[in-house]
């Protein structure tokens, strides 16, 4: 019973956090369901300007690997504290990055730097959802065992680079260090449609 009151907190305080990122979100102009005001489930093509406008698009991958890796991080850097607090140390990371990654500084980094050329940042609904989609990864590499978190993430890191030329390694490569290279490869599958 007490063990369920903490999780209980811990997923208010995730929530209110989701409530700040999206305030501050919509302090920095960001809209709540895309340029087009519509909800929108689900988008899977990455060119598309509804990418990164709905509740779930390709990239909900690399945040769900976002989760198994802050689950692996934190229980080697903070292992003797209680999951449902690691859990909470990696939602307000997530926030945070979310928060960033919708600042100009990092969407014309993305412009510039990566395949994202016409990218305008996400829009609160689907920022929320990335972290949820993190929370979902932490608690699956919580339960599962490390073997098969780690099969996961490469499972899921080698799909997306099948289906989109683009996974969480690069997008973390290209947003650091850019590489033609990189960038000429992610865009051959875009310059042939």
């Amino acid at each position: 019973m007490r063990i369920a009151k903490y999780w209980k907190w811990i997923f208010v305080a995730i929530g209110a956090l989701m409530a700040l990122a999206a305030g501050v979100e919509w302090g920095m102009g960001r809209s709540l369901f895309g340029p087009d005001g519509k909800f929108g489930f689900w988008v899977g093509d990455i060119w598309s300007n509804e990418c990164s406008q709905r509740l779930l698009d390709p990239y909900a991958f690399t945040h769900i690997g976002h989760g198994i890796l802050f689950f692996g991080f934190l229980w080697l850097v903070a292992r003797r504290f209680p999951v449902h607090h690691r859990l909470l140390i990696a939602a307000f990371l997530e926030t945070c990055w979310e928060i960033l990654e919708n600042s100009p500084l990092i969407i014309n980094r993305y412009r510039d730097g990566t395949i994202a050329l016409g990218y305008g940042g996400d829009s609160i609904l689907n920022s929320m959802s990335d972290i949820l989609m993190m929370c979902l990864g932490f608690l699956i590499a919580w339960r599962l065992p490390v073997w098969a978190s780690i099969l996961l993430l490469v499972i899921m890191e080698i799909g997306c680079a099948l289906y989109l030329r683009d996974n969480l390694a690069l997008n973390i490569i290209m947003l650091i260090h850019p590489i033609e290279a990189i960038k000429a490869w992610q865009m051959g599958v875009h310059s042939s449609l």
